[in-house]
């Protein structure tokens, strides 16, 4: 077994999207998903200097719809993406500025209606990749509890 210096991340870790305020967001670390799944409603896309972006609502926190962020991003990619259910959908993928564990990076994430789900965001594995190693069977290695995130986010 070879010494790795990557950080250890839970199943489930405080994230925080810098491109959209900063947001703490509860995310599930799910080495299944290739690429992030962020939870998002009334998307709409636009154009901007000859570009299109997409704008959509953002509620950052579970079981809390009063709580809204509007968010903006170019848009850069459209792609079928098969859930966990099996289910094909389209979906807008975006690049976000992530913060974990004091590391800042950009990584790609796909907007998908995510309201009914246990969490707003899916951690998925080309973020994770080369970056952290994951502890399935613990949960806010990293800070915080299932309630609050850590008090000072990591940049």
């Amino acid at each position: 077994m070879t010494n790795t210096a990557l950080p250890l991340v839970g199943w489930r870790e405080w994230v925080f999207l810098h491109s959209f305020d900063g947001t703490p967001i509860k995310a599930k670390v799910d080495t299944g998903a290739r690429t992030s799944a962020l939870h998002a409603f009334q998307i709409d896309t636009f154009s901007r200097d000859n570009q299109l972006w997409v704008r959509f609502g953002l509620h950052p926190r579970q079981q809390d719809t009063d709580y809204v962020v509007t968010c903006e991003a170019p848009v850069k990619d459209r792609r079928q993406v098969t859930d966990s259910g099996g289910h094909k959908e389209m979906r807008y993928v975006i690049e976000t500025l992530l913060s974990l564990d004091g590391q800042t990076f950009v990584t790609e994430v796909t907007l998908t209606d995510r309201e009914n789900m246990r969490f707003r965001m899916l951690l998925g594995r080309t973020a994770l990749k080369k970056r952290y190693l994951v502890d399935s069977g613990r949960s806010f290695i990293l800070g915080g509890d299932q309630q609050q995130p850590p008090r000072i986010p990591i940049r």
